[in-house]
């Protein structure tokens, strides 16, 4: 069976932690929209048609991957290879939450008051918290929703703050039933 996933959700919904456990149970590839958008990870943007060269460069002739992360407004290209598109939708609590746990994570102190990053931090999290209520010029679930009405594949919503193995059972369940 040939599969290319796509997985997306709000920043904090699991998406890539999802999205590796899946190419790890399916033995195929990884890989994170972040890789590509970034030139400069979380800084510097790079360049659309460089992100889509280096895409189909890295995974585009392979017969199976799993993608994560966000490219609703820049992907086009990209769309008619997918052949499941995986929305998680965890409530805005548990995001934020994981959100500023993983920013603890990677830059500790610095994310404090006073800190080197506070502010990003705070800008970070706002950003994050508009994903239900922002607009389609943002990354948001109303973006979202939009995007899926173009798209050929089938799109598998999971809702709720479930275990990554209960996410992945949920996939594969519903690619076995194609």
């Amino acid at each position: 069976m040939v599969v290319r996933i796509h997985v997306v959700g709000a920043s904090g919904a699991g998406t890539s932690t999802l999205g590796k456990a899946l190419a790890d149970r399916l033995g195929v590839a990884f890989f994170d929209t972040d890789d590509y958008y970034w030139e400069e990870k979380f800084s510097v943007k790079r360049a659309i048609e460089r992100r889509l060269e280096m895409m189909e460069r890295d995974f585009m002739a392979r017969e199976d991957w799993v993608l994560s992360g966000a490219l609703s407004n820049w992907g086009t290209p990209l769309e008619p290879f997918f052949d499941v598109v995986v929305f998680l939708e965890v409530p805005r609590d548990v995001r934020l939450e994981r959100l500023v746990n993983r920013e603890r994570m990677r830059y500790g102190e610095a994310i404090l008051p006073g800190g080197s990053r506070h502010q990003e931090h705070l800008e970070f999290v706002a950003w994050a918290s508009r994903y239900e209520d922002g607009d389609v010029d943002v990354r948001s679930k109303k973006l979202h929703e939009t995007w899926f009405q173009r798209l050929e594949c089938p799109v598998l919503r999971i809702t709720g703050d479930m275990t990554v193995v209960e996410e992945v059972e949920l996939v594969l369940t519903e690619l076995q039933s194609k």
